[in-house]
């Protein structure tokens, strides 16, 4: 009866229109939610070794010198997040003047959970793989912690004042819940986020960037948080139809329309908002192709990075063995040879591919027993045998993300969306005598 005061006095177009905001909010954060998916699926797997600045997704284990203790279950993390929530209810007493303008009474029971009680704690961490360690910065992430401690107690219970205030809410039933999400130590995690030099030493963290679409920290695989996504963006989408239609439905009670135009305009409302869904996502479509075509060619950027930084090094070796053995001229050869690769040509483009230097080094230093021992020598090896090892993860990384696109560029219907902007397929990178293993031995220890 008082909802449908409430109701009646409520003026008909108002319904309409707040049918239409809210069904516009919904279709906007389906079509958010589809776009964050698509950009999980796209991103290729980075190990710790072979992360390059910009948007990332990597995987391992969190790891710490110095983890912290989580509050409620005090066990060894890297985040955690607590809350004491205490239970209330009452019975209220209310006047209210009937639609024949009489004065009435009425009771109604109340009752809820009030927060009490939070907080929690995060540090600075390690993310570990099989190629090594990167750091984590979780400040202003949206991380995504695992339950480690759910319990809802009695005033009788010890921990319902060793964990939670010594005062109680107002209306109080006296009975608490306590819950913490954790990170814990050696937890298998999910990250993905912007890359970035860290200020310390020269290497990548992973931290919070205002230019990043997302920077997510998650004990949830990958495949989980793409398919809570892709839920998203379809019962989203079915929401904003169902309040699209529902303000009509409403307006339309309170006044008297024929049946059958009603349903006809509720079949046009309908289709109007699948429409503007539809449209919507042809749009997040191409967007997310556009920035897989980027990112295939940020992929290739890297390689050609990698092979610079190898050409500057060239130079100091050669110096190098001038001074040690500027008698042996094929010791000389062998190493100016190597000079001649500054850059790679991109697959499907007449050129050379990447080659690997780390074999012809590797036969230089065994052929000429003094190079063993001099430092100068030993330390530029090391920093050629570590760039061979992040080529190999940039022509990884390349081809991962270039297979994907490729992918995308064959299946119904992203293939008619792509067409649209003229994507073609991205050929890979084939070299057969890109040397990795050699690479690993050499710089193992």
């Amino acid at each position: 009866m008082f909802y449908a005061i409430i109701i009646a006095n409520v003026p008909i177009w108002a319904f309409v229109w707040v049918g239409i905001v809210l069904a516009g909010v919904c279709l906007l954060f389906s079509l958010r939610a589809g776009a964050r998916g698509r950009l999980i699926d796209n991103l290729p797997t980075s190990k710790t070794a072979g992360v390059f600045i910009g948007l990332v997704e990597i995987k391992g284990t969190a790891e710490s010198e110095q983890p912290l203790g989580s509050y409620l279950a005090e066990i060894p993390c890297v985040y955690y997040s607590w809350s004491v929530q205490e239970k209330w209810s009452r019975t209220v007493t209310e006047t209210y003047t009937d639609s024949d303008g009489n004065t009435k009474t009425r009771t109604r029971h109340e009752s809820g959970w009030k927060t009490v009680a939070s907080g929690g704690d995060e540090q600075l961490f390690y993310l570990e793989d099989d190629c090594g360690v990167i750091r984590v910065d979780p400040a202003r992430a949206k991380v995504r912690g695992d339950c480690v401690f759910s319990q809802r107690v009695s005033r009788s219970d010890g921990l319902y004042y060793d964990k939670g205030p010594a005062t109680s809410v107002m209306d109080s039933d006296h009975i608490r819940r306590f819950t913490e999400q954790a990170i814990p130590l050696h937890h298998q995690l999910y990250i993905i986020g912007h890359a970035r030099e860290r200020n310390d030493v020269v290497a990548a963290e992973i931290a919070h960037d205002d230019t990043a679409p997302m920077y997510l920290i998650s004990t949830q695989s990958e495949k989980q948080i793409s398919f809570g996504y892709k839920l998203q963006l379809w019962i989203l989408g079915v929401l904003a139809l169902i309040l699209a239609v529902a303000g009509h439905v409403i307006a339309d009670a309170q006044v008297s329309i024929d049946p059958a135009s009603r349903i006809g305009r509720y079949f046009a409302i309908a289709a109007a908002v699948g429409g503007a869904w539809a449209l919507g996502w042809v749009w997040m479509v191409y967007n997310s192709m556009a920035d897989l075509k980027n990112r295939v060619r940020q992929g290739w950027s890297n390689v050609d990075v990698q092979l610079k930084r190898r050409h500057d090094l060239i130079p100091q070796l050669v110096r190098v063995v001038e001074g040690l053995a500027d008698h042996e001229r094929t010791v000389l050869e062998q190493v100016t040879l190597l000079r001649s690769q500054a850059a790679a040509t991109e697959p499907g483009n007449p050129g050379p591919d990447p080659q690997g230097c780390a074999k012809s080094l590797i036969a230089i230093r065994e052929a000429y027993p003094q190079l063993k021992t001099d430092k100068s020598f030993l330390r530029l090896q090391a920093q050629l045998v570590e760039t061979e090892q992040r080529i190999a993860l940039a022509r990884t990384y390349f081809n991962e993300i270039a297979a994907h696109y490729n992918i995308r560029l064959g299946v119904i219907p992203d293939r008619f969306v792509a067409a649209m902007g003229g994507m073609k397929p991205q050929a890979y990178i084939t070299a057969e005598d890109f040397e990795r293993a050699a690479v690993r031995v050499n710089l193992a220890r």
